[in-house]
């Protein structure tokens, strides 16, 4: 199944290995992380910090994905809580993007993007909270 998840975003991962490139003249390093299911890509040199994953490739500003992090309800003020590992919230979304394949991106876009209304991140702070509940779209 893995591998067919795999298949089936490579379209997104694509994207994700042509970015990656971009950035190794300018100090971006690949390395395949299984635990994530992902090439990572990290040091890279251009942002304000955080991580982006297409498909089975993860965008890093950082020298290790293993770093905490705000949820997006801490962030926006909606809660307090406890600071998770953006390891776990890129690797649910590595999972979602299994799923939704080459969909994955307008329905990210379609929920509301980068926010905390998008059942996306919610799903994937909920998985990196409590190590499931990665799929947003059903009862937890």
């Amino acid at each position: 199944m893995l591998a067919l998840g795999m298949l089936w975003t490579l379209p997104n991962s694509a994207l994700g290995l042509l970015l990656g490139c971009c950035g190794m003249p300018f100090g971006a390093r690949m390395r395949w992380q299984s635990r994530e299911l992902a090439m990572v890509v990290r040091c890279w040199p251009w942002g304000s910090g955080g991580a982006l994953t297409l498909g089975n490739v993860i965008v890093h500003t950082g020298p290790q994905l293993d770093t905490p992090c705000c949820t997006y309800a801490h962030r926006a003020g909606r809660s307090i809580e406890p600071m998770i590992w953006l390891a776990d919230h890129e690797r649910a979304h590595v999972l979602q993007y299994m799923v939704l394949g080459p969909l994955f991106l307008p329905i990210y876009l379609l929920f509301g993007g980068i926010s905390v209304r998008n059942p996306l991140e919610r799903a994937a702070d909920h998985y990196a909270r409590h190590g499931h509940g990665w799929w947003p779209w059903r009862a937890r």
